[in-house]
């Protein structure tokens, strides 16, 4: 493909003149005979190289140079001047021309001069082209190695995840032999204290004061039984029955018995069940004690009023529960020690109510997430595979 060449010179002898020399030679040629014009002409058909005249009406040859550098980077420019002096090249040079020619010219001279400066032109706009290919290419590997870095990243967080939970269930199982052995060794004792108290309590009819010891005594020890349950509860699954549920009545079902302290604590409740949920097949009391320990904690969060949230949405394999407070937050050194049993931050607190619920859901092949911020509140997600 030839390369186009402008010539902007107001003496129409050099536009015909060199015009033709040119054509000749193989390049595809444009004559103008003003500034203005050529801007135009140089706009629509960017041609590699401009032949610009120093001496020129209206616009001067060196005005015309810094406005076609400056809005035409990758056109070139040689001057055709009368004036020899070295002023005049280095003023035209530092203004941004390739080269200069002095009238009268030579056809050869013209010609070697032009090749010359596509010659140069054509190595700087190659060595513009890698270098916007190491740009990008620079761009490219940029981008890579954040993308590597975000997966491992990801993949960390991942692995110290399911490395935390494999350290929860080895604690759960390891809860599991001993809440065995230490529930039928404190039972028996537990057993004949309440028998004893019994019959104190029948023997001290005539004792009021006597008699309401006894039955602190029978309370406390009742006290300590549903401890023992709840022991045995995070770690071992209790009779339980399969059927087919809906999460929604679950979740209603739950949320029911709190309803009156919700109310009671200026809560506001806002709860999104997604309609038409598909049925999945779980013992309803045990899934019911996750979201009554969910809610719970949330309510204990909220004393001093907020907002709860439920919405239940599923998609073709899975159910999600999400469970949100506008509570205090969970402190960041507390995130990793919420499932682990014994751990609470409650004065009254047992420390198994998210023990249960992570291994409930775990037993139902499911998986929880929780997200918190201290101030602004928790969520908990849940998911459950629907088959």
């Amino acid at each position: 493909m030839s390369e186009k060449i402008l010539i902007v010179d107001d003496e129409q002898m050099i536009l015909e003149l060199t015009s033709m020399v040119l054509a000749n030679r193989g390049f595809e040629v444009r004559t103008v005979d003003n500034a203005t014009d050529g801007y135009e002409i140089i706009e629509r058909e960017q041609p590699s190289l401009v032949l610009l005249d120093y001496m020129m009406p209206r616009v001067n040859g060196l005005d015309a140079l810094k406005e076609i550098r400056a809005r035409f980077p990758d056109t070139y420019v040689i001057m055709f001047t009368g004036k020899g002096s070295e002023e005049v090249a280095v003023e035209l040079m530092k203004a941004g021309a390739s080269d200069y020619i002095l009238k009268p010219f030579s056809n050869a001279k013209l010609v070697e001069r032009i090749e010359s400066v596509l010659r140069v032109r054509s190595i700087e706009m190659r060595n513009r082209e890698l270098v916007k290919e190491q740009k990008k290419l620079l761009d490219e590997i940029e981008r890579w190695n954040r993308e590597l870095e975000q997966r491992v990243e990801q993949k960390t967080t991942e692995l110290e995840h399911a490395h935390h939970e494999i350290l929860l269930t080895e604690k759960l199982a390891s809860l599991g032999h001993l809440s065995a052995g230490m529930a039928h060794e404190i039972r028996n004792p537990l057993n004949s204290i309440s028998l004893f108290a019994q019959v104190l309590t029948s023997g001290l009819k005539n004792e009021p004061e006597m008699k309401s010891y006894s039955e602190k005594i029978l309370n406390e020890v009742e006290r300590i039984d549903a401890i023992v349950v709840k022991l045995l509860s995070t770690s071992k699954r209790a009779n339980f029955q399969l059927r087919s549920i809906r999460l929604a009545d679950i979740i209603d079902t739950s949320l029911r018995p709190f309803l009156v302290q919700i109310q009671a604590q200026n809560v506001k409740l806002t709860k999104t069940l997604q309609e038409d949920t598909p049925s999945i097949l779980a013992d309803a009391d045990e899934l019911g004690q996750v979201f009554s320990n969910l809610f719970a904690n949330a309510l204990f969060e909220l004393k001093q009023g907020g907002s709860l949230s439920v919405t239940l949405e599923c998609d073709d394999s899975e159910a999600l529960v999400t469970v949100c407070d506008t509570g205090d937050g969970i402190p960041e050194e507390h995130m990793n020690k919420i499932f682990d049993p014994f751990f609470t931050t409650k004065e009254r607190g047992t420390g198994f109510g998210l023990s249960v619920v992570l291994r409930i859901v775990k037993t139902y092949s499911g998986r929880i997430q929780v997200q918190s911020q201290p101030g602004q509140g928790t969520t908990f997600q849940i998911w459950l595979p629907l088959a």
